[in-house]
């Protein structure tokens, strides 16, 4: 796989995928969605279809993308999952290595993640009996919040030890920490 094909395949299960997902859902409710994922006699799967899912697609994954980082990024810090403070200055000597950790492991948390979100949203409008739907529903948030967990604190250890970190005073705010950071680095 080339660096290219990596990156948009990293793309499309961050964003597109769970977008698409939540698009589907929506189908019930937008006509207009509901025109640009049916195909037709006349058009089959005309490309300005195409076009429009996508962009919607992506627009939409963007959109889980904030509420997973209220929501989900929250609980996983509460549950022990943080960012490091990452010693940044270290970024640019490793930056395909960077990539490769981004890769490897955050887009497949961003895609757990989102598809958490938008799970709920899609079982509702599952035309099957209540009880089933539940529990499957309820086995996949786990399994989608498993795995996202999984992959985030790996996504963490991993670029820890590419980058480093930096010992950050606990009475500094960010700002402070941020002149301090530079006044460091000017220094060397």
């Amino acid at each position: 796989m080339t660096d290219a094909t990596g990156k948009y395949f990293g793309l499309v299960i961050a964003y597109v995928l769970p977008g698409f997902a939540a698009l589907w859902t929506l189908r019930p409710y937008s006509p207009t969605v509901r025109a640009w994922m049916e195909t037709s006699a006349s058009l089959p799967a005309g490309l300005e279809s195409v076009f429009f899912v996508t962009l919607a697609s992506t627009a939409a994954g963007m959109t889980i993308s904030a509420l997973r980082w209220a929501a989900i990024d929250s609980l996983f810090a509460l549950s022990g999952v943080r960012r490091p403070a990452w010693n940044d200055a270290r970024l640019q000597q490793n930056v395909l290595a960077w990539e490769v950790v981004v890769e490897a492991h955050y887009r497949y948390f961003q895609f757990y993640a989102h598809m958490a979100i938008v799970l709920p949203f899609m079982a509702f409008n599952l035309s099957l009996p209540a009880l089933p739907v539940a529990v499957l529903t309820f086995v996949f948030e786990c399994l989608f919040l498993a795995a996202a967990r999984d992959a985030l604190a790996k996504y963490y250890a991993r670029a820890t030890r590419l980058l480093g970190t930096v010992p950050i005073s606990k009475e500094l705010g960010h700002d402070q920490r941020q002149s301090q950071e530079s006044s460091r680095q000017r220094q060397r």
